[in-house]
């Protein structure tokens, strides 16, 4: 039984908190087996927590829960409150004796205050980026990614993004199977690629029919395993090369090359994780040409091989 211990406080979001929830207890569910997590919700101070949606919340434990979790995340904070010196304690001795300290959205706040992200890289929301940068300038904080993994810290960008990002660790804990079929009960993207860019506002058209850079995107998902030049594809929008990549740029937040990209190295991570195909059939059907492409490709976004990737989520068969 791994042990999760979900930090709330005096008006958390009520979304915010149901999130661990949500996700870490309805793995295994209805499963003869149960959920593997064991999930308890814990305050500084148990009892009433009033809520900014219009009710109260009772909780039941105080911080010795986060002194026997396994896991421990903050789904939410307040960017100008405090962390008060009994909750940075008890994350830090979490931290020291091993534990999995998670931020989910503003709750990287409460990560950067407790000190353990001095010198290293953490990720908000990114409308909150800038600010957290100011306020704890020991910290790198990225706005470009959905969710940081270093093991020991984990945190991500806000709202759905929380949801991935606890996803990803059911993924990392028991694998892709068990992760996918989770992501199908809650009706989300068993993983989503991108950045935070593609959130930042910008003029979207109110119909798809109206959208010509959603229809090339679509068209080139379909073309992946072909030469996709700019010209050709920028023709499927029914615009010039030079409008096409300033009209992409506008209503992704990428480049039309960098997009393709990723949709690539997406496509070659389903391959990895769901065939036995070969390395070089694998990097032709993505589009990447040659195995050495794939490797190359596969680190410089992801970090890792897709051997190694192969070998952490290689979906098995049902028994």
């Amino acid at each position: 039984m791994h042990s999760v211990a979900v930090l709330a406080f005096d008006q958390i979001s009520p979304f915010h908190l149901s999130v661990p929830s949500l996700v870490f207890g309805r793995v295994g569910a209805g499963a003869e087996h149960g959920t593997p997590y064991q999930v308890r919700v814990c305050a500084e101070s148990p009892g009433i927590l009033s809520t900014p949606a219009g009710f109260d919340i009772i909780v039941q434990h105080g911080l010795e829960v986060v002194d026997e979790a396994d896991t421990v995340v903050i789904p939410s904070w307040q960017r100008h409150r405090p962390l008060p010196d009994p909750s940075r304690a008890a994350l830090r001795r979490a931290h020291e004796r091993g534990a999995r300290i998670v931020g989910l959205c503003l709750g990287s706040w409460a990560v950067a205050a407790s000190g353990l992200a001095d010198g290293r890289e953490l990720t908000t929301h990114w409308s909150a980026a800038a600010e957290l940068a100011r306020a704890f300038p020991a910290v790198r904080v990225r706005a470009d990614t959905l969710w940081s993994d270093h093991g020991d810290l984990i945190t991500s960008a806000g709202v759905a993004a929380a949801l991935d990002c606890c996803l990803h660790l059911v993924r990392a804990d028991l694998g892709s199977r068990t992760a996918t079929d989770l992501a199908r009960a809650l009706v989300l993207a068993p993983h989503r690629s991108g950045s935070q860019a593609q959130y930042i506002p910008v003029a979207v058209p109110d119909a798809l029919d109206d959208d010509p850079v959603e229809h090339a995107m679509v068209w080139a998902r379909t073309h992946l395993d072909e030469a996709i030049d700019l010209d050709s594809w920028a023709r499927t929008a029914v615009m010039s090369r030079r409008t096409f990549t300033r009209r992409f740029r506008e209503r992704t937040g990428s480049s039309p090359q960098q997009w393709l990209l990723h949709q690539r190295i997406d496509r070659a991570r389903l391959l990895l994780e769901s065939t036995d195909d070969t390395m070089d059939r694998i990097a032709s059907d993505a589009g990447l040409g040659t195995a050495v492409n794939l490797r190359h490709h596969f680190h410089r976004v992801l970090g890792t091989t897709p051997a190694a990737h192969r070998a952490q989520f290689r979906l098995q068969p049902t028994r």
